[in-house]
């Protein structure tokens, strides 16, 4: 029962008119040790149990890529999962709310009908900060609608290698375009006062706006050929003047969190850099908000991965020592909590690192005014995938498109394309398929092909924007006899990638699959033709 339920005066941390560093250390030292590691842990939703939740407390819950409560769960669906949990927070000893996250990497990308973005690379094409700003608006309510708090984005990789295979989650190759693209997350947690103290984590409006979390720290596009979690080897000069510009614009802005790379710095993992982390993330850059691990990235620390035993306990001290503060375990809970207070009771962690680690996410917990609104606002369910949202995703692909070349001459342009046509060929793998058009990151991790969520295939477009005496033939590989004889006025050719995420995107080859150039070549030696690529290296 809460003290004021038995007449007793309600605890600092519960008042919501006291400062937040009284209501951040008030909790703490309410705190026991189990309590505080419990409050570094983030699991994934799948083990989110009512013993995870209200028995041990933990401080927050992801769900991974693809990971759904349902098969095209509605927006409904999904606030009623994270509300649940939420509950069961609450019923907690101390009553403190979990922090839900999500990856709305392109707009809120997990669910089932909501706005689809274009991907970081195509915004970078745009040049348009104000155009990033807004669709960070944009996604925030879509994001609030279904219940979550807090989305791992922006992505704010320098990309100087295309055969990553995150290339598609970089603004560009350029830091000074990135860094003017950091504008998404005023849009996502708006806009910080003059006045704001640097470096403190700021949120708007719990009902309108979601935490940020600038990733990932640092270097992750500059990687050894590209590869994918690989070893950035350059100086830490390079690494600040290419690498680490967009992060002081982030937190400018009171980015709420930062999430640490997989990778390497000249060979030393970044989650258990403490010069990276503390030294400069924490000291140099002033960061006030909390750093999160990547998903089973303090595993990684490790040779083999996923380690276990004495060698698991090894690298929750390596990170934690380093500076980390949330743990994205994200399954092992209770062993975690085993660990952490095993090496806080040993004296391998200092409890002034744990102290510090909690103290930042309660400061985000409060400023976020989680412990006043913990549930979703039933009333912005209908915003999700809503007509506004759908034009400015529209108005993000006009702006994003790349135009490599028009016609053969100048002075006779192939564009605009005639709308009163006679007879059009649309061919290629990619001109009906929407999950292609969507790529990586798109109801499922590495994405998909086919119907995966609603919307407008090229060819649906085509078919909508010509005239009605236009005849539209749609063959995804034609004929050569069809190319031949069909009598086309002109074809438009759609090829590209399959969609991918992570290190299954890294590539050695930079082709075009399924034989595009072939059937560019063999449709563009008979008919005057559009080539459009869907591509993850546009911009770039």
């Amino acid at each position: 029962m809460a003290p004021e339920a038995r007449g007793e005066a309600a605890p600092v941390y519960r008042d919501a008119s006291a400062p937040v560093e009284a209501r951040v250390r008030d909790l703490l030292g309410r705190m026991t040790l189990r309590e505080k590691a419990a409050q570094m842990a983030q699991i994934e939703r799948t083990v989110a149990t009512p013993r995870a939740l209200t028995d041990f407390g933990a401080g927050s819950v992801l769900n991974a890529g693809g990971s759904t409560p349902r098969d095209r769960a509605s927006p409904a669906d999904w606030a009623a999962v994270v509300d649940g949990m939420q509950r069961l927070a609450l019923s907690s000893r101390l009553g403190v709310p979990i922090l839900y996250g999500t990856d709305a990497v392109h707009g809120h990308n997990n669910v089932y009908g909501a706005t689809v973005f274009p991907h970081n690379v195509g915004l970078g094409a745009s040049r348009d900060g104000e155009l990033a700003r807004r669709i960070g608006e944009a996604t925030a309510l879509e994001v609030r609608a279904t219940g979550i708090h807090w989305t791992f984005a922006p992505c704010v990789a320098v990309c100087r290698d295309p055969r990553w295979g995150r290339c598609y989650e970089s603004y560009s190759e350029d830091p000074e375009i990135v860094r003017s693209l950091t504008t998404i997350v005023s849009g996502l947690q708006g806009q910080p006062p003059a006045d704001h103290p640097h470096g403190y984590p700021f949120l708007a409006s719990p009902r309108e706006n979601v935490l940020a979390c600038a990733k990932h720290f640092v270097g992750d596009g500059g990687t050894d050929k590209g590869v994918n979690e690989g070893n950035a080897i350059c100086s830490y000069e390079d690494l600040e003047a290419i690498h680490m510009i967009p992060y002081p614009d982030c937190i400018a802005q009171g980015v709420a969190t930062v999430m640490a790379s997989y990778s390497k710095w000249n060979g030393e993992p970044l989650h258990s850099s403490r010069y990276l982390l503390t030294d400069v993330l924490k000291g140099k850059l002033g960061f006030k908000g909390f750093l999160i691990s990547d998903r089973e990235g303090t595993d990684r620390i490790c040779e083999p991965q996923k380690p276990r035993g004495s060698d698991y306990r090894y690298c929750i001290a390596q990170s934690v020592n380093a500076g980390m503060d949330m743990i994205m375990i994200p399954h092992r809970f209770e062993k975690f909590l085993d660990d952490i207070v095993f090496l806080v009771e040993t004296g391998e962690i200092p409890m002034s690192w744990i102290d510090d680690a909690v103290e930042r996410i309660l400061r985000v917990k409060f400023i976020s005014g989680m412990f006043e609104h913990p549930f979703s606002d039933q009333s912005l369910l209908d915003i999700v995938g809503c007509k506004e949202h759908r034009l400015l995703g529209r108005e993000a692909v006009r702006k994003s498109l790349v135009l490599l070349k028009n016609g053969k001459d100048q002075k006779e342009p192939f564009f605009p394309l005639a709308k009163e046509a006679k007879r059009i060929l649309v061919a290629g793998t990619h001109a009906n398929d929407i999950g292609y058009q969507c790529g990586g990151w798109t109801i499922a991790w590495h994405g998909d092909s086919g119907k995966i969520t609603p919307g407008t295939s090229i060819l649906e477009a085509i078919q909508e924007s010509v005239g009605v005496q236009t005849e539209v033939v749609y063959e995804k590989c034609p004929s050569e006899a069809m190319i031949e004889t069909g009598v086309f006025s002109y074809a438009v050719v759609v090829v590209g990638e399959v969609p991918y995420a992570e290190w299954t995107g890294d590539r050695t080859d930079l082709s075009i699959p399924f034989n595009g150039s072939d059937l560019i070549t063999c449709v563009a030696s008979k008919i005057p033709t559009l080539v459009i690529v869907i591509s993850d290296l546009e911009g770039h």
